[in-house]
């Protein structure tokens, strides 16, 4: 229990910067009457993909291989089943935004490949996050002073401190591409800003207010 009176504040600080990482999906995909066929397919058209991730290694953080599909496709009846069709699908994480546009773009000229994004966040251990949390802090910090100024008392101890609240935006964005004749265009990309958003609640204890 506080010895003395209490003044609880809120904290909170806006961060708009640059975005770290942009992410992309690409989608290999395939389809034949004959389900060995569209494996074959499916395999070289993703081994083009690779080749180009490749090309590209200095600027790709990272790169996952998410959902491969296989899958059967039938007649009106459901009964016969008349081709297959498979897919296969990369997350690509870069860092280079320079390279970013053409290595997209280059992926999407390829036969049956799809590309959708980027969407633009930061490191979840970017420095920002941390800056943002300080900001919070400091602000509850003068909030509290300045109610405890306001009653001709001073800060003298904290009682708590909570994190409540803390979000990211500006990760949206992106666009889709498919596959495109007469080699890829030039294409620019314009980075989101990311907004980081940090909120603290605290108690402060103050000596006694001078109400006179």
């Amino acid at each position: 229990m506080a010895d003395g009176p209490v003044v609880a504040v809120r904290g909170e600080a806006y961060r708009e910067v640059a975005p770290e990482l942009a992410r992309f999906r690409v989608t290999a995909t395939a389809r034949e009457r004959d389900r060995q066929a569209t494996l074959t397919r499916l395999a070289e058209r993703a081994a083009a993909v690779r080749v180009l991730l490749d090309e590209h290694d200095s600027a790709v953080d990272r790169r996952e291989t998410g959902e491969l599909l296989v899958r059967p496709e039938t007649n009106r009846s459901g009964e016969r089943v008349v081709g297959y069709h498979g897919s296969v699908t990369t997350t690509v994480t870069v860092t280079d935004f320079t390279a970013l546009a053409e290595l997209m773009l280059r992926l999407a000229d390829q036969e049956q490949v799809e590309v959708a994004g980027p969407w633009w966040s930061l490191r979840p251990d970017s420095p920002v996050h941390r800056e943002a949390r300080h900001a919070a802090i400091a602000e509850a910090l003068r909030r509290a002073r300045e109610y405890a100024e306001a009653l001709g008392a001073r800060v003298t101890a904290l009682l708590e401190l909570a994190d409540t609240d803390e979000g990211f935006g500006g990760t949206g964005g992106g666009m889709a591409f498919r596959a495109m004749s007469g080699g890829p265009p030039e294409l620019e990309l314009d980075p989101q800003p990311q907004t980081v958003h940090a909120v603290v609640r605290a108690r402060f204890t103050i000596s006694e207010p001078v109400l006179s």
